[in-house]
């Protein structure tokens, strides 16, 4: 079970509502996070979810692997070489975070927060009026002191690797995103400007709009999802048409034979006829 988020500041907030005025009190929300990873049966996969006044108001389902480049000193003891720690996002991850009409978020940390992924969600209009939320922000904190992942790293400290300018997993207001396929990011670190690598796959992830708890909605399918059903059914579908195709032909072919045979002449049975032929 994750730790309740941000109830501190909130709970300071409610405080200030009652004795001062300066919020309304029915502005003010808890909201604590949840582990959930229990209930899959994918020993990869993680389930979390925010809940505001004892309700989900944001859940991801997903597996999460990180590529980490990291610098250790070489033999001569002059050189520096890049290494890459390669990890997953454990289950067993606390979680906060914060949901709001417009804006969501949520934390993930684990080993004593030496790592913490952080993932923030916008809602927005587009053209036409059309509502959409998407992930506007994520960020990546670790720390290569930690020696399960990072072995004899150079200068070890604790670095902070970020998305530029994101708009991932758009998806209408309302709906979940699902994906089975893999969604790869590439974070820039402070750690010498680095390229982190995180990589999602087997993601439902809903931040805005959940109507029942702990259950997403409608789910909204990723293109390369749609792409790759399409691909396994098209072969199919092409090869009964080609079938099709063949049997109509032949149908047609043997109706044309039929219609167009010329009448042979039968000879008679009685041989004696056959001095008037």
């Amino acid at each position: 079970m994750g730790a309740a988020g941000f109830s501190t500041t909130e709970s300071a907030r409610v405080l200030l509502s009652v004795l001062f005025g300066v919020l309304p009190l029915s502005v003010v929300l808890a909201q604590e996070g949840e582990n959930l990873s229990g209930l899959s049966n994918n020993p990869d996969k993680a389930i979390f979810a925010v809940r505001e006044n004892s309700t989900t108001c944001l859940m991801v389902e997903f597996a999460v692997k990180f590529l980490v480049p990291y610098d250790v000193l070489a033999l001569n003891g002059i050189d520096l070489i890049t290494e890459q720690a390669s990890f997953t996002l454990p289950r067993s991850a606390e979680i906060e975070g914060k949901c709001g009409s417009t804006d969501s978020e949520i934390h993930i940390s684990w080993k004593n927060k030496a790592y913490t992924l952080r993932i923030y969600f916008t809602k927005e209009f587009r053209d036409k009026g059309v509502e959409v939320w998407k992930i506007s922000k994520v960020q990546f904190v670790y720390d290569t002191s930690e020696t399960s992942h990072f072995i004899n790293a150079y200068n070890p400290g604790r670095h902070t690797a970020n998305s530029h300018r994101l708009s991932a997993l758009v998806t209408p207001a309302g709906l979940s995103y699902v994906c089975a396929a893999q969604q790869t990011l590439t974070l820039i670190s402070t750690d010498h400007q680095k390229g982190v690598t995180v990589s999602m796959y087997d993601i439902q992830i809903q931040p805005f709009d959940i109507a029942s708890d702990f259950v997403f909605s409608e789910p909204y399918k990723c293109i390369t999802d749609q792409r790759e059903r399409l691909e396994e059914t098209l072969p199919l579908v092409l090869g009964m048409i080609l079938g099709l195709i063949i049997i109509i032909t032949l149908t047609i072919y043997h109706f044309h034979l039929k219609l167009t045979a010329a009448p042979q002449t039968q000879l008679p049975r009685d041989r004696s006829m056959y001095k008037n032929m």
